[in-house]
């Protein structure tokens, strides 16, 4: 995968059998289009992650939360996850128009998450949002670290060893 810097617009429009001109007014730009592939591929991990936690128990949040950890550990496998969302985003779209994109899907999906066990009285009356920023953070930094590690299952072994606790103290005894 060569990245947004390594994909010139003209492989694009060759590529996608599409002339420039109808690049520039669907997207505006190579960025637009990127923009768009972003917020795709955001939709969807974040369509895999309310799946996979509304299986099993959903009244056992640290249960549904740790299928979401896996669920996106395993989403950060894949290279294009990996570059898109999480190296080219942010240096592409700048910080700020990359967080509106993932506020919109998985960081929107982490507030709802949290609000709804805060209003239900299971997790302690933290604010949501915040929160929800400080979740992604943490989880976004645990795939890079997964995905630089030499030994990368021992490397995911110890990113989960550390969410549940985290995770734990978020919930009412």
């Amino acid at each position: 995968m060569h990245g947004f810097a390594g994909v010139g617009t003209e492989t694009l429009v060759r590529k996608a059998g599409v002339s420039r001109g109808a690049l520039y007014h669907q997207f505006g730009d190579k960025t637009g289009l990127f923009a768009d592939v972003l917020a795709e591929i955001e939709s969807e991990v974040a369509r895999n992650l309310a799946a996979v936690m509304l299986t099993g128990d959903q009244n056992d949040f640290v249960a549904a939360m740790m299928r979401a950890v896996d669920t996106w550990l395993d989403a950060c496998e894949s290279p294009q996850v990996q570059r898109i969302v999480l190296i080219d985003g942010p240096s592409v779209l700048g910080w700020t128009r990359w967080r509106e994109i993932c506020q919109l899907h998985i960081l929107g999906l982490i507030e709802a998450v949290l609000a709804k066990g805060v209003e239900d009285g299971k997790l302690h009356p933290l604010p949501a949002k915040p929160l929800a920023h400080i979740l992604l953070a943490i989880a976004d930094e645990a795939a890079l670290y997964v995905h630089t590690g030499r030994d990368r299952i021992a490397a995911r072994t110890e990113v989960v060893q550390i969410f549940e606790p985290l995770i734990r103290a978020l919930v009412k005894p």
